[in-house]
């Protein structure tokens, strides 16, 4: 399973939807738009979590974390992207797709660890409030936050070697519009199943296991908020639940679809639509759900604006609005 002698000069053409040439100036704004609200929204997370007192909190520390990972996921795909929708030239270097790759797969795996992070804190605020601030100590989110960034780095550090090292003979067409995992295996004219398998444990222990840990998170929530006597209590909460439940089947859903299945299975046409909904819309409007709509988001971008000109401080209550 070496790799080709001549395969670091070799330069990759990502096919992308160059098969639907009326589509791409579509795409191209379509992406465009998406990307201007992604870095527009994820800075002000970023900004306002660190600029407002008041934001200094797990929650938001999480969010802060959250919007970093979207805002170079994104940005590690789409200018690549833009350009090839643009012109005819579709290459890319073969260090370029190395590149690509590895960002790729540190970025997105950081991400689904860190998801399954946010849902245990939101887990102790909700069913342990009192215990809340011990609990969620400042060092203590630092250590989760290390943990999640380690595992994105240990699976990229694996899989994307026996990726890259796989023998091509000389195939240069990446039926994708990225240098993506499955799409490069497809490329290979050897056996693949040992890469495969290596893909399918990796893909359980940083999908299903955080999955799981989300779940049973927003279980015990759910009980809990089933013992509050009010009902618009309940339906507030569990409004606000079902709003980060939603963003993380999307992310979730995607990913389980495109790496938890074997690659001759693996259907390009529809993987690169799910690829670019999870890299491109996903984190656009991950702010507006997980935060823009909440109070002391919205109170902070007031104060930083000057549209208010006082401001009382007051201590962030728990709340389940990731």
């Amino acid at each position: 399973m070496g790799r080709d002698n001549d395969s670091y000069l070799q330069t990759f053409v990502l096919v992308g939807f160059s098969d639907r040439p009326q589509l791409e100036m579509i795409l191209f704004a379509f992406i465009l738009v998406f990307y201007i609200l992604t870095l527009a929204g994820n800075t002000a997370i970023i900004l306002l979590s660190i600029m407002d007192a008041r934001l200094h909190t797990p929650m938001y520390f999480f969010l802060g974390n959250l919007s970093f990972l979207d805002l170079c996921f994104t940005t590690s795909i789409v200018p690549q992207l833009l350009w090839n929708l643009w012109g005819p030239e579709k290459t890319i270097t073969y260090h370029g797709c190395v590149a690509q790759l590895y960002i790729y797969m540190v970025l997105g795996s950081t991400e689904c660890v860190l998801l399954a992070v946010m849902s245990y804190d939101r887990y102790v605020a909700v069913c342990r409030p009192l215990h809340y601030t011990a609990a969620m100590h400042p060092r203590l989110c630092l250590q989760l936050v290390t943990v999640a960034w380690c595992c994105g780095f240990l699976n990229s550090f694996v899989m994307c070697p026996q990726t890259m090292q796989l023998s091509r003979c000389g195939r240069q067409r990446v039926d994708h519009f990225l240098c993506e995992m499955p799409a490069l295996i497809a490329m290979s004219c050897k056996d693949t199943m040992l890469v495969e398998v290596f893909a399918f444990v990796l893909g359980v222990a940083l999908l299903l296991v955080p999955l799981s840990l989300i779940l049973i998170s927003y279980g015990m929530i759910a009980i809990t908020v089933l013992r509050i006597k009010s009902a618009a209590g309940r339906k507030k909460a569990f409004n606000t639940c079902s709003s980060h439940l939603t963003v993380v089947s999307l992310f979730y859903g995607t990913i389980i679809y495109m790496y938890l299945q074997p690659a001759n299975s693996y259907s390009q046409d529809q993987g690169k639509f799910l690829t670019l909904f999870y890299t491109i819309v996903t984190p656009s409007i991950n702010p507006l759900i997980y935060t823009l709509r909440n109070k002391n988001v919205k109170g902070a971008m007031r104060k930083i604006l000057g549209f208010s000109k006082r401001e009382e401080s007051k201590p962030v209550k728990p709340q389940c609005s990731v």
